[in-house]
């Protein structure tokens, strides 16, 4: 759904522009809230990091998506953001967009609907994250990824922000392509893939 939907005009009245570096850090978990974001281009990469260490990837967003939903019923941010590219977002400020949502039911109602696709959304990735062999992790993906035609899949960033994604190693995700496509389930042209069979 797009951010056109739900965000009332006041809001967008008072929204902001910044540009990140790849690489760059949008904000950092514990860091204060000021809104919610918008990915206007490139893409941020949500991560946290565990009691080792390691990063875990939450989700890359892209164009069209937005971030920090739940920063407008919090006080502090609750995993790190960080660019993977060029990136602009915009920044619809916590206060203003409150405000918004408590005077116009029907903006409130959208917001809902919006936040309701991002919970189905989370849902599939857990279902994807639960499935062991990665070539059925990424023959998962590209079933619900599919375009209107029912074969193509436009993939959205680089290969790293998938394996990100699915909870894979970049290494494991490449080998699964190499397999789907050798075994003619897909068929690869860049950053397009063609589903031939896959079930």
């Amino acid at each position: 759904m797009s951010v056109k939907d739900w965000i009332p005009t006041a809001v967008h009245a008072v929204a902001s522009d910044r540009n990140l570096k790849a690489g760059e850090t949008l904000f950092r978990q514990g860091g204060k809230t000021v809104g919610l974001y918008e990915v206007l281009s490139g893409r941020v990469r949500l991560v946290r990091v565990d009691r080792e260490g390691h990063e875990v990837a939450l989700h890359v967003a892209g164009p069209g998506d937005t971030i920090a939903e739940a920063s407008l019923f919090s006080a502090q941010y609750h995993c790190d953001a960080i660019a993977t590219a060029n990136t602009t977002v915009r920044l619809y400020p916590k206060r203003e967009m409150l405000a918004a949502l408590e005077e116009n039911p029907k903006a409130m109602k959208a917001f809902s609907g919006a936040l309701a696709h991002l919970v189905m959304d989370l849902r599939t990735r857990i279902e994807q994250r639960n499935i062991r062999s990665a070539r059925d992790r990424v023959r998962h993906f590209l079933g619900l990824r599919v375009g209107t035609d029912g074969r193509i899949v436009e993939l959205q960033g680089t290969l790293k922000d998938l394996a990100a994604e699915l909870g894979l190693t970049h290494e494991s995700v490449y080998r699964a392509l190499a397999e789907l496509e050798r075994s003619g389930e897909i068929r690869r042209n860049g950053g397009e893939i063609t589903v031939l069979k896959l079930v």
